[in-house]
Parts: structure tokens; C-alpha cells; sequence
């Protein structure tokens, strides 16, 4: 895509702090540096989302981040864990629309970053468990 940043990170057109790039991803810096080490691994095709994802992209992206991740925290000792987080459309707070996963460094418990799981369980019977199970489970195959 002509216009895409992330795109243009990928044919070196805007510079970036890359920390790893083969054929198939390029991991750089998040400008933001949400914590120290934010990374982002993006596929070097274009794609908007998770959605458009084919399994051979998915699972030769996937299959790097763990490389990625560890050397993020072998990087700082201080890193005691690590989110991996993927935003999908806008109302999922994805701000650019090409494919990319956040690694984000773990220091502590007030490191400025969040993540909210509200617990809305007493909102579901089991009988609405089960539909919203059912119903996911017959587009699997789509």
C-alpha cells in the first residue's frame, strides 16, 4: 500500500529502530515506547487485520515472535514479563490499519501500562454461555 507508515517502514522509506527483519516480518521500536523495549512485529505484506490472515502467513508471523519476545527480555534484566497485544479495527483501538502486534516489557506492577478484563460472568446464564458457543462454533469452518 503506497500510503500505508508501516509500509513505508518496510520498503525503508521512514526510518525505524529496527531490532530483527527477514523475509517475512520486521520488528521495530514502538515510537510510542509504551514501556522501554515496546516493540511491534508487523508482516511485511500488507494486510489490515487478524481477519485477513491466510494460515501460512499466520503461522509464519506467529511463529516469530517468540524469538522476538525473548530477546526483548533477555535485553533487560529488569523485564519481568511481557504483553502481546493485537488490535483489530478501530473500536479495538487499532490506529494504523496494517497488521501489527505490540511486545510490550513487563518492569512492575506501575510501569504505565493497563490492560482492564472487566468480569461481567453474573451477566450470562449458562444457557447464554452455551448459544454464544454454538454460534461461534458453526462459522469455524468459514
Amino acid at each position: 500500500m503506497k500510503d500505508c507508515i508501516f509500509c513505508k517502514i518496510v520498503r525503508n522509506e521512514i526510518p525505524s529502530y529496527t531490532i530483527y527483519e527477514d523475509d517475512v516480518v520486521k520488528a521495530f521500536l514502538d515510537i510510542s515506547q509504551g514501556t522501554p523495549g515496546h516493540t511491534l512485529v508487523i508482516p511485511k505484506k500488507h494486510i489490515a487485520n487478524i481477519f485477513e490472515y491466510d494460515p501460512e502467513l499466520a503461522a509464519a508471523v506467529f511463529s516469530r515472535i517468540p524469538k522476538i519476545a525473548r530477546a526483548i527480555k533477555a535485553s533487560n534484566p529488569e523485564i519481568k514479563g511481557m504483553n502481546i497485544v493485537n488490535n483489530n479495527g478501530q473500536i479495538a483501538y487499532q490506529s494504523v490499519f496494517h497488521s501489527h502486534f505490540h511486545l510490550v516489557p513487563r518492569y512492575t506492577t506501575h510501569d504505565d501500562f493497563a490492560m482492564i478484563f472487566k468480569d461481567n460472568s453474573n451477566k450470562y446464564t449458562p444457557d447464554d454461555l452455551k448459544k454464544i458457543q454454538t454460534t461461534i462454533m458453526a462459522h469455524i469452518g468459514d
